[in-house]
């Protein structure tokens, strides 16, 4: 079929360049990855701090990697220089500035359409990650302060009042990078920050002891207000406080909408999957964080991608051992 894509991959995470990496080291052609992002690991770049630590067995939890992209610890810079030099060095065509609206199976492919147009394709794997869509709180965000709302440093300057809320290791790294030219509090309902890694726990713990990061434990926040232009915060058990500006790190939801409405079934608020990562819809895949109960694990994201490679491989050749058919020979 005219302008046919072998495999089309939503997101360029990861997941979603391990999956084209691979896909092309076994011989498939015509593979697109599209981003709705101006560059790949667009959660990297707007997520993390710099100079943030990359663990490949992120808390902990050790993967043995399965394919050819051999990545190991390191910072966000040098995370985003090894995905770099891996696209360079492979022909996938990036397609940037695109954001997918809706997949529809077609009798024997896939029509992808986005705010670029549509793209078809025999094989689509979505890839897209939780903070894509970062948790929201459940009280309305007034809008004449939602610019002094954030889920992002980007807006962050110096010398202003700031509550940070969550307790995971975007929110304790948020809180100890801006305690140095911010007066920093945390916010976290719970009574430690047990989720976060053993160094954050120790960066915070200093931090709160010198002085330089105060900690509301065990605290909810009931809502926000605007106070002359300013947030004022109210706690459930603490009196309400006026802040400059407020920071949550609450973490992502999976995109169960636009999942839900390409057919993909949702279960738990996860997309149903068998063990080649192949959805309800025949030819059609998930890997990455949106497959993972908290997501995060670059090392499971590209494991994911070497097996749906070689699961779709499978599928365009006439035996395991053959040649990758033209698409047009695909039955």
């Amino acid at each position: 079929m005219e302008n046919m894509h072998n495999l089309v991959i939503i997101g360029a995470g990861p997941a979603g360049i391990a999956t084209a990496i691979e896909s092309y080291i076994l011989g498939i052609r015509d593979i697109l990855l599209l981003e709705k992002d101006s560059n790949h690991n667009a959660t990297i770049r707007k997520y993390y701090k710099d100079n943030k630590r990359v663990d490949k067995d992120w808390k902990g939890q050790k993967v043995e990697l399965d394919g050819n992209i051999y990545f190991v610890d390191g910072t966000k810079e040098s995370t985003l220089d090894f995905f770099d030099q891996v696209l360079q060095h492979h022909s996938v065509a990036l397609k940037t500035h695109t954001e997918v609206q809706k997949i529809v199976k077609k009798e024997n492919y896939f029509e992808v359409q986005s705010t670029g147009g549509i793209e078809k394709a025999k094989f689509v794997v979505v890839t897209i990650g939780r903070m894509g869509k970062p948790n929201k709180p459940s009280y309305k965000i007034p809008a004449s302060i939602k610019k002094r709302v954030n889920f992002t440093l980007d807006d962050c300057t110096s010398d202003e009042k700031i509550l940070v809320v969550g307790g995971g290791d975007s929110a304790i790294e948020y809180a100890v990078d801006l305690a140095d030219k911010n007066s920093v509090t945390i916010c976290y309902r719970r009574e430690s920050f047990h989720r976060a890694n053993p160094t954050n726990q120790r960066d915070i713990a200093d931090a709160i002891a010198n002085g330089a990061v105060r900690a509301y434990l065990n605290t909810d926040i009931i809502a926000i207000e605007d106070k002359d232009g300013k947030v004022k915060v109210i706690f459930d058990e603490k009196e309400p406080e006026v802040f400059d500006r407020v920071i949550y790190a609450i973490g992502g939801t999976t995109p169960s909408t636009f999942l839900q409405s390409s057919g993909i079934e949702i279960k738990d608020g996860k997309p149903v999957h068998d063990q080649n990562y192949m959805t309800n819809i025949e030819g059609l895949y998930v890997a990455g964080d949106i497959t993972q109960e908290r997501g995060g694990s670059i090392a499971l994201g590209l494991n994911h991608g070497y097996a749906i490679a070689h699961h779709i491989m499978k599928q365009l050749t006439d035996c395991d051992n053959c040649k990758p058919l033209k698409i047009e020979e695909c039955k």
